[in-house]
């Protein structure tokens, strides 16, 4: 994609040079500068001027701006004050000004507000964070169009037998829809990654599937440790069984059911697993449904993940 260079992009960026403010790369701090991408991801938020729109790490607000215009208000979450000051400088005195609402601080351990659509180029090293906590969010948002490492995007969007295909993948898709929209350059942003990026728009399914999920995610979380070896190899750790016998036994103690003395809890979990077929299959093939069968299997056997 061609570089192009605004004007008034540029003098913000030149204003914050001169009062002494570097953009931190620890923090994430890569200011997406081409207004073509800005503009391209805007309009796969697909706005409405009623919307309130939550957006993370606005830096000097190149992106903001351009929602404001379009939305009923923005939401900025800014983890640094320096730069949270150069967004408000950017808008007072102009008709974008009331609708922006700053909030700064760390967006991982804020309350989220309620907004229609989240719009963001996230710090890359809080994404699956984010993403989680965004997606356990209610009441319910209308769709997240964010901006991840390239690698990152594309374990979101990873299908059973596919290299990248994780935990993150199967929990994400889970909870929604997610699609890979585009790729974006290096050179897109000052200053520049040392990593490729993508933007990736995500819908929560609503409602969400039935299901406990701390509990579905103990279940995955023990199938992806070694996602290519079977389901059998993957229960049988020590700390795993532990884990088990200790949710089974409160389960029965719950409902009053006896335990034999003889109890062992590899034997149970085996015969889950070879009585529902599930022994020989391995993580990295299964879909959502099978996931859901296997953890069904063991509800009703007594067997817990939380």
């Amino acid at each position: 994609m061609p570089k192009v260079k605004s004007a008034k992009k540029s003098r913000v960026h030149e204003q914050v040079f001169k009062q002494g403010i570097q953009f931190r790369t620890d923090i994430g701090q890569h200011i997406l500068k081409n207004p073509l991408v800005v503009d391209a991801i805007i309009d796969k938020a697909a706005l409405r001027s009623t919307d309130t729109v939550l957006e993370v790490g606005p830096g000097t607000g190149n992106m903001t701006v351009k929602l404001l215009d379009r939305a009923k208000k923005v939401v900025a979450c800014e983890l640094d004050p320096r730069l949270a000051a150069e967004l408000q400088k950017r808008v007072q005195g102009t008709h974008l000004s009331s609708k922006l609402h700053m909030i700064i601080g760390d967006v991982l351990k804020s309350d989220l507000p309620f907004f229609d659509v989240c719009v963001a180029n996230l710090p890359y090293q809080i994404s699956s964070p984010f993403v989680f906590k965004l997606l356990l969010h209610r009441p319910f948002f209308r769709c997240a169009v964010l901006m991840f490492q390239q690698e990152f995007a594309q374990r979101l969007v990873a299908k059973p037998g596919d290299k990248l295909y994780c935990r993150l993948s199967i929990n994400t898709q889970l909870l929604a829809r997610v699609d890979h929209l585009m790729k974006v350059g290096k050179n897109n942003f000052k200053p520049p990654p040392k990593v490729e990026s993508s933007v990736v728009r995500i819908e929560p399914r609503n409602p969400p599937p039935p299901i406990n999920f701390q509990e579905w995610d103990g279940l995955v979380r023990i199938a992806f440790v070694r996602k290519n070896k079977t389901l059998s190899a993957a229960f049988k750790t020590k700390a795993v069984m532990e884990m088990l016998e200790k949710n089974y036994r409160i389960h029965c103690s719950v409902k009053n059911i006896p335990i034999a003395e003889d109890f062992d809890i590899k034997d149970k979990v085996h015969a889950i697993l070879e009585g529902n077929e599930f022994d020989k299959m391995r993580p990295r093939v299964m879909d959502i449904d099978d996931f859901l069968r296997l953890l069904n299997c063991f509800n009703s056997e007594g067997v817990h993940f939380s």
